[in-house]
């Protein structure tokens, strides 16, 4: 099938939970997207200092998570190359793979990482290289009037994507994990399974 509207989620996925398929059928369905590109970080800037479980076994659980959603697809475009890795990069590699215009890919981002755009790498060059499909996320509310002043096509660039509150997040499983605490609801079990038998997390 030909991707007319191509879907790309971004993260570390240390781990990936149900929060972040939840995330991506959200905007698949909202959208209208023909595919979803899971991109684990090869070498994200804003964690450079931060412990990161290796990438190979990053890619695993993803590949398990996504692998009964024919919809959903892994791409290893940050991983295959040297860093550091790049939002903006990354959505104009994707783009001359696919062949798409920046009216056909969608970066879908959390309304919290949302906030954050002005420190962004070259955030007004990533606007005009894709729209953002924004993940409304309770108690995150940009300041629509400031963001619109520093990034004036900021309205006709993103489509507010609606989903109920999801309070997971990778950090906090880190530490339940390595608390012992039970997860197996908050992760697809197939990812939960690879976590124990590769000792992650200090379980």
């Amino acid at each position: 099938m030909d991707v007319v509207n191509l879907g790309v989620l971004g993260g570390t996925f240390d781990p990936i939970h149900l929060g972040h398929l939840k995330m991506a059928q959200a905007a698949y369905q909202a959208v209208g997207l023909d595919k979803v590109l899971f991109v684990p970080a090869g070498d994200p800037p804003h964690k450079q200092n931060l412990p990161l479980t290796p990438a190979r076994q990053r890619v695993k659980m993803v590949s398990l998570a996504i692998a009964d959603h024919p919809h959903f697809e892994l791409s290893t475009v940050d991983i295959d190359r040297p860093g550091p890795h790049y939002t903006v990069d990354t959505v104009t590699r994707l783009r001359t793979a696919y062949r798409l215009s920046a009216e056909e890919c969608f970066f879908i981002i959390g309304g919290d990482s949302f906030v954050d755009l002005p420190d962004w790498y070259k955030p007004q060059q990533l606007l005009n290289s894709c729209r953002l499909a924004v993940i409304h996320r309770p108690g995150f509310w940009p300041n629509l009037t400031k963001l619109t002043g520093l990034f004036p096509n900021l309205t006709e660039r993103i489509t507010w994507v609606a989903m109920p509150p999801d309070p997971v997040s990778s950090t906090n499983l880190r530490r339940l994990i390595g608390r012992g605490n039970a997860v197996d609801h908050l992760l697809p079990k197939t990812v939960w399974d690879y976590i124990q038998q590769a000792g992650l997390y200090s379980i």
